[in-house]
């Protein structure tokens, strides 16, 4: 990834021109689509209220997300029309490890930081051990537009989080009740997969074997 990645007040124009992909192989062929989501962004490609949907950025037909990306989170979207490989990456039988950067309002204590590895008991259930730890703020990460709203009487930090489930808003949710409100959620990486130096609004499409 690069140290630095600026000016993603990109137009829907050079998103979809500049995908760094090749042309999409005929239908009916396995395809699969690694997209970084950037905010305000629906995983789904029609809404009728009007808002930004994968449509406003990748032009390929019969392609479907695996897993979910909140419109508020960002980062590594996988799309394909391979049903076995949705399994493997979002079923938790599986134990596929999904890798996210969550910036976090306070900075959480180590007894904290073990209760999320231990499992928490959240409205749906409890959740599997995650792996969680206090890192420095990605090199690599980009500009969000718009930023995130900072209080000056609280400090950020920002954590690595490892989940092998999806449930529904579960990072928001866990950090919410260990006390640290989530301020800014990306998504990395899904098995080997990961977003590689994609920028916020540009996709690629992969082999994988």
């Amino acid at each position: 990834m690069p140290n630095q990645l600026k000016n993603t007040t990109k137009t829907k124009k050079h998103f979809s021109s500049t995908h760094r992909g090749k042309p999409a192989r005929s239908r009916g062929e396995r395809k699969v689509i690694i997209f970084n989501k950037p905010f305000d962004v629906l995983v789904q490609f029609t809404d009728e209220s009007g808002r930004k949907t994968l449509k406003d950025f990748i032009p390929i037909p019969d392609i479907y997300a695996a897993g979910r990306l909140d419109r508020d989170s960002e980062g590594l979207l996988i799309l394909t029309n391979d049903g076995k490989l949705q399994a493997k990456l979002t079923q938790p039988s599986k134990k596929t490890g999904k890798v996210y950067y969550a910036q976090v309002e306070g900075i959480p204590t180590a007894s904290q930081l073990q209760q999320f590895r231990e499992g928490l008991i959240l409205k749906d259930g409890k959740t599997l051990p995650a792996q969680i730890e206090i890192v420095e703020q990605p090199k690599w990460l980009w500009e969000r537009i718009p930023p995130i709203r900072e209080r000056q009487t609280i400090p950020t930090s920002w954590v690595k989080i490892t989940l092998f489930e999806g449930k529904n808003r579960q990072v928001r949710r866990m950090t919410a009740h260990i006390g640290y409100p989530t301020l800014r959620l990306i998504r990395f990486s899904m098995g080997n997969i990961t977003l590689d130096s994609l920028l916020p609004g540009e996709w690629k499409e992969i082999n994988l074997v």
